[in-house]
């Protein structure tokens, strides 16, 4: 099991692959983010965008997908709680239907819980990539992590 304990500082990850359909882009759009340059050709023509782009929050939803399936086919099983949220989203660049992306992690911070004995945190700066290397998202996420158990004396 991967306890807080096991997370480093500076610790790094790469992982991922996602190709961004044009489906997906405007299903999201319809059921989420209805604005007309995620759902018309013509609209996102007119914009600075210049073409049919994905919403920055579809982008967060691939990216959970892509992080969830790395912590799944992580050999040691994980002990997260979850996540407190998220810091310093930033929507660097338009991801567009073809795109393909990709994540790096890095570990910034680690923190023991004051109230929660049994939890720590760890903070990692997360940024999305697309085929090209470049940066289209990053943000700073908050993961809670069980702490390992402490051996009972006896």
């Amino acid at each position: 099991m991967r306890y807080w304990e096991d997370i480093k500082v500076g610790d790094r990850a790469s992982f991922g692959r996602y190709e961004v359909t044009r489906e997906e882009v405007l299903d999201f759009a319809r059921k989420y983010d209805p604005q007309p340059f995620h759902l018309s050709d013509e609209a996102a023509a007119k914009t600075h965008f210049g073409r049919l782009a994905a919403s920055g929050w579809h982008t967060c939803a691939m990216t959970m997908a892509m992080n969830v399936a790395h912590m799944q086919a992580d050999a040691a099983e994980s002990a997260s709680l979850g996540a407190a949220g998220i810091d310093e989203l930033r929507w660097l660049r338009p991801v567009y239907p073809g795109d393909v992306l990709r994540c790096e992690a890095e570990i910034v911070e680690t923190r023991a819980s004051n109230s929660r004995p049994d939890m720590g945190s760890a903070r990692s700066r997360l940024t999305v990539f697309n085929q090209n290397d470049e940066p289209v998202m990053s943000f700073i996420a908050i993961g809670l992590w069980r702490r390992r158990p402490v051996e009972s004396a006896g």
